[in-house]
């Protein structure tokens, strides 16, 4: 069997123009070479996969070549690659300085490859440094390393610094098509740019799916067999998915998502290829972003057809929660139900989910009315002056109507009025009319006409029902239908139950009193204020003394502000005085004085003072025991 030969390995670029990718870095080495401007100490740096190695190789090649060797000398004798993972001692470094002495055999340059160069301790980055700043001349120095973060800024400012970027996808996507060509593969192209996406920028990992790829499927390579060989979900997921969110179908939502787990794929890895997706129907959206899409031609036409059925709106809403999702995903304790929730937020965006009203139709009033009955002179005096007393604002009076005349009409028809609508019946005065409702029926049959009135208009009036009238009494007012002989009686009840509830007129007194009664009632008052914690209004009441002026209470304030306060305290206050006085023809006059601010006491000096003035003596006791105030 034939040794197999790596695609990476085989078909590694031998030229600057066969590197994929790095046409900025490939163009001016090419040009310091042509130039003789090329510097004894680079470093090229980058992540995996992008050609740093394969750069350096060739450029030491380039260097020794004089156009008289044979196309196919690699000067391998000229050339030193140094790993400096395992290479990092400080004696490596000696033993490489020691080395770089010795000028070349063959060739003009020797050159030392040291890759992964961010792994030399500190004590060998030191001891390389002299070296490194003035090397002979006949010597070059190439570090390679994908962590230039990690070497020393003594090491970085001796060297001219290469930065290799990601090879983009169209890149990768053209390369493997070049080599499935040589190879003689038959390969999609959405297949390609499968394996391209999925290698992240590196073209050796590309070349390495590739292999993998190709011997799963052989010289056949379809999309269907690079998803099902790398396990990733392909386009027509995502577009399945995002079908089911437009569609605001939960249900399907769910059942996809169950499918995709039982695949085996991983729901953080989902929910981030959905954010991509929306990401990529986001960019199709204006010409000027459509170069950001990396897919296939044909891939491309489905974007756009989906990008039309979808808002900005919706995308920037949509592309908001799924990345919610992929920050809450590593955290969540349950992250199958995190997953689930997303999707049924993106199938609600949407979604009107607000219930219309349910409009009740609007009844014609002909449909509750019935064919009006002719009635009898004496049947339309009564229901004229039952209307009347109805309308009347003064309270009903005793009707006119005896009850035996009543009773004796023989009245076949009623009439019932309520919010200006009119119903007859021809039904005997037997079946009744019911006291609250006004409803007209037979002997236990309801009337077919109310009760479809009631059960319309039941919500309504529950809503729009007014709050119980009260009496000047505090008595409820019950109303009763002044429409019916029986409604007449009630209201005579009514009333003489009202008048019995009624309280009795006060009973007037006029004891006498004189200001001593009445301080000490106001101050057991301001007393039983401070007992509430009504301090603040007592402090009001303690300002000053009320005078007596006859039956008038005379009380001054220093400002408006207190006689507001104690207004609102003056029926609580003249009620405590008429009580406690006996007296209930007394009165409270409120008078603002603003002289009185004046002489307020607020200093102790001012409080003695005008105790002072009250008693005199007060005074003399203080000189006599020498006390201070």
């Amino acid at each position: 069997m034939e040794h197999f030969i790596v695609s990476a390995r085989k078909y590694r670029p031998q030229s600057f123009r066969d590197v994929v990718g790095q046409q900025a870095i490939t163009n001016t080495l090419n040009n310091a070479i042509e130039n003789n401007h090329l510097a004894q100490a680079l470093l090229f740096t980058g992540p995996r996969g992008v050609g740093k190695t394969t750069c350096a190789r060739i450029l030491s090649k380039m260097i020794n070549q004089d156009g008289t060797q044979s196309p196919d000398e690699d000067f391998a004798f000229n050339i030193f690659e140094l790993d400096a993972a395992s290479n990092n001692s400080v004696d490596d470094i000696r033993n490489l300085i020691d080395q770089v002495r010795i000028p070349p055999q063959v060739g003009n340059y020797k050159v030392y490859i040291i890759d992964e160069v961010h792994m030399l301790s500190q004590a060998a980055f030191n001891a390389f440094l002299k070296t490194l700043e003035e090397p002979p001349k006949h010597a070059i120095f190439i570090l390679a390393t994908t962590e230039k973060h990690k070497i020393i800024p003594t090491i970085l400012s001796r060297c001219q610094i290469f930065d290799f970027k990601r090879i983009t996808v169209t890149d990768a996507k053209n390369y493997l098509s070049y080599i499935a060509e040589q190879e003689g593969v038959n390969a999609e192209e959405d297949a390609l740019h499968i394996i391209a996406q999925k290698a992240d920028g590196a073209m050796r990992d590309a070349l390495s799916i590739y292999d993998r790829v190709v011997s799963f499927s052989g010289k056949d390579l379809t999309r269907q067999a690079v998803t099902e060989n790398l396990n990733v979900l392909d386009y027509d997921t995502y577009m399945k998915v995002t079908d089911l969110i437009l569609e605001n179908d939960i249900p399907g939502l769910l059942i996809a998502y169950n499918d995709i787990l039982s695949s085996g794929f991983d729901g953080h890895h989902f929910i981030m290829g959905i954010a991509s997706h929306f990401r990529n129907l986001l960019v199709c959206k204006d010409q000027k972003t459509i170069q950001l899409l990396e897919v296939g031609e044909q891939t491309k036409t489905r974007y756009f057809e989906q990008a039309n059925k979808t808002s900005h709106s919706f995308l920037i809403k949509a592309i908001d929660l799924a990345n919610d999702c992929d920050l809450k995903y590593k955290n969540s304790q349950n992250q199958r139900l995190l997953v689930e929730l997303c999707l049924m937020q993106l199938a609600s965006i949407t979604f009107d989910g607000e219930k219309k009203k349910f409009e009740q139709p609007i009844i014609p009033a002909n449909y509750f009315e019935e064919a009006p009955v002719k009635l009898s002179s004496e049947e339309k005096e009564l229901v004229r002056e039952n209307e009347h007393e109805q309308q009347a604002p003064t309270p009903p009076q005793e009707s006119q109507l005896p009850t035996s005349q009543a009773n004796t009409d023989g009245i076949d028809g009623h009439c019932v009025s309520d919010n200006n609508k009119k119903y007859y019946s021809d039904e005997n005065p037997a079946s009744g009319v019911s006291e609250e409702n006004h409803e007209i029926s037979k002997p236990g049959e309801p009337s077919p006409a109310i009760d479809n009135e009631k059960e319309n208009q039941e919500s309504a009036e529950t809503k729009n029902k007014p709050k119980p009238e009260m009496n000047p009494e505090g008595l409820k007012k019950e109303k009763v239908s002044g429409l019916s002989l029986k409604s007449i009686r009630r209201k005579k009840e009514l009333e003489a139950k009202m008048q019995e509830k009624a309280p009795k007129e006060e009973k007037k007194l006029a004891e006498e009193f004189n200001e001593t009664h009445l301080h000490a009632a106001w101050d057991e008052y301001v007393h039983r204020l401070k007992q509430r914690g009504e301090k603040i209004l007592a402090s009001i009441l303690e300002t000053d003394l009320p005078s007596l002026e006859g039956q008038d209470i005379i009380l001054e304030m220093p400002n408006e502000g207190m006689k507001i306060d104690l207004e609102k305290e003056r029926n609580k206050l003249m009620a405590f005085l008429k009580k406690k006085l006996q007296n209930t023809q007394i009165n409270l006059v409120i008078r603002v004085n603003e002289t009185k601010a004046k002489t307020y006491a607020f200093t102790p000096i001012e409080k003695y003072n005008k105790l002072k003035e009250k008693n005199p003596l007060l005074d003399k006791l203080r000189t006599t025991f020498d006390l201070d105030i």
